[in-house]
């Protein structure tokens, strides 16, 4: 029933930034909340950062924090990952993700998937 498109992603040096973008159809958007996922080749899906219904939570994964920032839009339905400090190691598939839960680090929580943006950080 949710519609998410993901945007923004490309290749960028190691230490620069991007900007990711997730794109939600519907009127129900701040009944969610939405995750960011990635997944490398021949890697497991793994969980990246998190917002709760209001914005007024967010998680992140060891991994990404203090690096990443995750927000969102209700207005224009549209969740945000604001990356800096870019590492090879961050070079993967993104996705964005809802669920009407709490379980934010949880993929299979996770009823509705966008079909991903593709990361490249060269070094």
């Amino acid at each position: 029933q949710v519609q998410l498109v993901e945007s923004g992603g490309g290749l960028v040096q190691a230490g620069g930034s991007l900007r990711l973008s997730c794109a939600a159809s519907g009127r129900t958007f701040s009944t969610y909340a939405m995750g960011w996922f990635r997944q490398a080749p021949g890697k497991e899906r793994e969980f990246v950062a998190a917002i709760s219904w209001r914005g007024g939570f967010t998680y992140y994964a060891d991994s990404v924090k203090g690096r990443f920032t995750i927000s969102r839009d209700n207005a224009k339905n549209t969740v945000y990952l604001q990356m800096n400090s870019l590492k090879p190691e961050d070079t993967a598939v993104y996705y964005c993700a809802a669920q009407r839960g709490t379980y934010y680090y949880t993929a299979s929580e996770y009823a509705y998937w966008g079909q991903g943006t593709q990361v490249t950080v060269s070094s």
